[in-house]
C-alpha cells in the first residue's frame, strides 16, 4: 500500500531534523524549506540515500515574492486602469513572518522513479543580489536550469561552470521575471541604417494596458434576474 503523504512527511522531518526550516504538505506535494547552507548536504541525501532515491531533478525555477499574499482587486466594476478580475478571494493568504526581507526563493522539484513520489524543496538566498550553491554536480540537468533562473531572476548559482544567460541578449540590462522590472522594459534596440549596426536605446514606448471586456457576475441578465440552476 502506498504510503501517504503525512507518513513520507514524517520521515523527512526525522531523517533531517537540524537541516530544514519546514516540511508542509499541500497540494498533494511535500515540500521542504531549507536554508541555503544545508542545501548540497540534503540533495546528495535525497539523491543517494535508498528510502528517498530522487534521481531525477525534473525543474528547477526562480519565484519572486515581493508582492505574494496582496489580494486582488476587490471590486465589482471594470476599470481603465487595468485588468481586474472583479472577484473577492475568499482564501487565505501568505503574511510574511516578522523580519523577513528576502523575495527571491529558489524552488527545486524531484522525481523518484524508483518509489513513485515527487518532492518539492525550497530555499530563500539570504543575500543581494540572491545567491546559492549550484546543484549542477548532484543533478546534471540543473545546467539549463539554473541558466534560465540566472537570466530571468538574476540569481546566482555559486559553481555553475557556464552561467550564462540563455534566453535574453547578452547584454540585456535586469532580469525581466522580477516583480520590479517595467513592464516596457529598459531598453530598446533598433537598426540604425546611418552607424549601419543594431544600436540599443532608451524605450520610446508608453506602457498601455489593454482592458478586455469583463463579464461579472448575472451582468448578462437585466433587472438583476439571477442565473437558474
Amino acid at each position: 500500500m502506498k504510503e501517504s503523504l503525512e507518513t513520507f512527511a514524517s520521515q523527512l522531518q526525522a531523517r533531517f531534523t537540524g537541516q530544514i526550516s519546514a516540511c508542509k504538505v499541500a497540494h498533494g506535494e511535500v515540500t521542504l524549506e531549507l536554508p541555503t547552507a544545508n542545501l548540497i548536504n540534503v540533495c546528495q541525501a535525497l539523491r543517494d540515500e535508498t528510502e528517498f532515491s530522487f534521481e531525477q531533478l525534473s525543474d528547477l525555477c526562480g519565484v519572486d515574492y515581493a508582492t505574494y499574499g496582496q489580494a486582488e482587486w476587490e471590486t465589482q466594476d471594470t476599470t481603465n486602469t487595468g485588468f481586474s478580475r472583479g472577484v473577492v478571494y475568499k482564501g487565505v493568504f501568505h503574511k510574511p513572518e516578522a523580519g523577513e526581507k528576502h523575495n527571491i526563493a529558489v524552488v527545486y522539484h524531484l522525481l523518484s522513479i524508483k518509489h513513485n513520489r515527487r518532492l518539492r524543496l525550497r530555499c530563500r538566498p539570504e543575500t543581494n543580489p540572491p545567491r546559492i550553491s549550484s546543484v549542477i554536480n548532484v543533478w546534471s540537468s540543473a545546467n539549463w536550469y539554473e541558466r534560465e533562473a540566472f537570466d530571468l531572476f538574476g540569481i546566482l548559482f555559486e559553481g555553475h561552470p557556464d552561467l550564462r544567460r540563455i534566453l535574453t541578449d547578452y547584454g540585456f540590462v535586469g532580469h525581466p521575471f522580477r516583480k520590479d522590472f517595467p513592464l516596457e522594459g529598459n531598453v530598446e534596440v533598433r537598426y540604425d541604417p546611418e552607424k549601419q549596426r543594431v544600436v540599443y536605446q532608451p524605450v520610446t514606448i508608453t506602457n498601455r494596458v489593454l482592458v478586455p471586456k469583463v463579464i461579472r457576475e448575472d451582468n448578462r441578465y437585466t433587472n438583476n434576474v439571477k442565473r437558474e440552476t
